[in-house]
């Protein structure tokens, strides 16, 4: 079956809670404005850790969207999940009367599940000597990773396809990606999409400063994430979650839907070289591109912006910027390049999907998200980065890029929609 045979898949509903603001209108708003969401950490005492400081959701009331009950069983990543589910689902007007329940899905992802219902849980036994009877039978349900689209899709009756995607930093992505083959291949008419992320804990913290990737920039937070800047140090951890309402244009257009954009390729990899360091010359990252833009049926001349993953870390930074070279050859010196997680900081499992709805947005609002904190430049570095102030331009095509540990490469490719 040829690309163009396919059913074309649209964006109908966003959800967001993310470091810079806990609805899609406050994350943009916190984009256009340039905010950074990095502070102290208050989930627990970081007094001992080398890295003291996070971009943590703030303010958030999981009682806006869960009972109490339902809380004290989910872990906060689920919960996050939960809320931009509900979001996006009263976002894209959906009326579940009227929905064919067992074509509708949930793919959500999460890069590391319940961290935070792990250090709990084995409190409690360490508590008790060792003794196990003190272990909640909520324990595994709340820790294991694709229990949030269980919740959501027990929250709305959606009867078809339903797990959730591991693949480190790449998990939304794959999310996104997986979502979008099943309707194409017609298995689904409405899939919810996404990740979420909740690991600014004691192990989430020591264990990536263990490996040297955080910014140990405790002086200063708010600049801390500085993506592309000669001067970056490592990443600042950040939390949330995000989902899009994807379906069939068809069924779109039937019930009347307001679209943001198009879905329109994907580009899956591997790099099969080192279990956290990217290839060198980001050659994973060159295939994911290269096949993504191919599968929408584009070319890099039809590029206008790439959502970078741009973590802030030495590797990444300079990989992608050769990646992205190598893929667009003159044309990449023309192309608007940033990182949005200068200022959400790195969601992990999340990050792709609110960096989607980022390079969404993006296209329906013609508008640059900037990457800030960028004052001094790198010479392998040397792409137009947006920096420090939004652009208001017209965007006709996204790439947003995502890569894990393990050599995971997921590039997604979105465009404007036009009947």
């Amino acid at each position: 079956m040829a690309r163009h045979d396919f059913p074309r898949i649209v964006v109908t509903g966003l959800g967001a809670v993310t470091p810079i603001g806990n609805t899609v209108e406050e994350y943009w708003a916190g984009m256009m404005e340039g905010r950074s969401g990095a502070g102290p950490i208050t989930r627990f005492d970081a007094s001992e850790f080398k890295t003291k400081f996070a971009c943590e959701v703030k303010g958030f009331d999981p009682l806006q969207f869960i009972n109490r009950k339902e809380v004290q069983r989910m872990d906060l990543f689920t919960q996050f999940a939960m809320a931009a589910a509900d979001m996006a689902v009263q976002d894209s007007g959906l009326n579940l009367d009227k929905v064919n329940l067992e074509r509708a899905g949930v793919i959500v992802g999460s890069g590391i599940g319940g961290m935070w219902t792990y250090h709990h849980q084995q409190q409690q036994l360490y508590l008790r000597d060792g003794k196990p009877d003190r272990i909640s039978p909520f324990f595994v349900p709340m820790l294991i990773s694709d229990i949030s689209p269980g919740h959501i899709a027990i929250r709305y009756g959606f009867k078809g396809p339903n797990y959730g995607t591991v693949s480190a930093c790449a998990t939304s992505n794959h999310s996104i990606a997986d979502a979008l083959m099943l309707l194409q291949r017609g298995d689904a008419d409405v899939m919810l999409a996404g990740g979420s992320e909740a690991v600014i804990c004691p192990m989430g913290i020591g264990g990536f400063n263990a490996m040297k990737a955080l910014s140990t920039r405790n002086d200063d937070p708010l600049t801390a994430s500085r993506p592309f800047d000669a001067e970056r140090d490592g990443f600042v951890m950040g939390e949330g979650g995000g989902i899009l309402v994807m379906e069939t244009l068809e069924h779109a257009m039937d019930r009347g839907a307001r679209i943001y954009g198009e879905i329109a390729g994907i580009g899956l990899t591997d790099d099969a070289f080192h279990i956290t360091q990217p290839a060198e010359g980001g050659e994973g990252a060159v295939r994911a591109m290269r096949i993504c833009i191919e599968d929408a049926g584009l070319t890099i001349d039809d590029i206008d912006y790439i959502n970078a993953h741009g973590t802030s870390t030495p590797f990444n930074d300079r990989n992608e910027t050769k990646a992205i070279e190598t893929v667009f050859g003159e044309r990449a010196s023309k192309l608007a390049v940033s990182s949005t997680k200068s200022m959400t900081g790195h969601l992990l499992g999340a990050a792709g999907a609110i960096e989607a709805i980022a390079g969404m947005l993006a296209i329906h609002r013609s508008a640059l998200p900037p990457t800030i904190n960028y004052r001094t430049p790198d010479p392998d570095c040397n792409l137009f980065y947006v920096p420090n102030k939004p652009v208001e331009r017209p965007v006709r095509a996204v790439v947003s890029n995502t890569f894990g540990f393990g050599g995971h490469n997921a590039s997604i490719c979105m465009k404007a929609f036009e009947e």
